[in-house]
């Protein structure tokens, strides 16, 4: 994935649910809120380390369930085959419309994008 943040965010948003209220609570305000592991601490009345420690164990349960489920990685992957199909039938329409100028082919390339957008939601 593109970068640390990046790939913790998207391990939250799949497997936020997951965690602890407290973890949960330290871990959006570390990543998503972008404060520092002293500015969350001094809030909490913990230690930097004890935040730390929290965020870290929130990870590691994260990254664990993403390693045996592997729904982020097939997420990934299904954006990347939508963008191909939607492509795809764009091109469709496209040539549809120099050359043929088929309705039938061109309701299809729109049936194949709107089902491609609906999976994509």
């Amino acid at each position: 994935m593109k970068n640390q943040t990046y790939r913790m965010t998207m391990l939250f948003d799949f497997y936020g649910d997951l965690l602890t209220e407290r973890q949960k609570e330290f871990f959006d305000l570390y990543y998503n809120e972008d404060l520092s592991l002293s500015e969350i601490a001094e809030n909490s009345g913990i230690s930097r380390q004890g935040v730390r420690d929290v965020i870290v164990r929130a990870e590691g349960v994260m990254q664990d369930v993403e390693d045996k489920t592997g729904l982020i990685r097939r997420f990934l992957q299904m954006q990347t085959h939508i963008a191909a199909i939607q492509n795809a039938a764009a091109e469709l329409k496209t040539i549809n419309y120099r050359q043929y100028e088929d309705r039938r082919i061109d309701a299809l390339a729109d049936t194949i994008s709107l089902s491609a957008q609906a999976l994509k939601e």
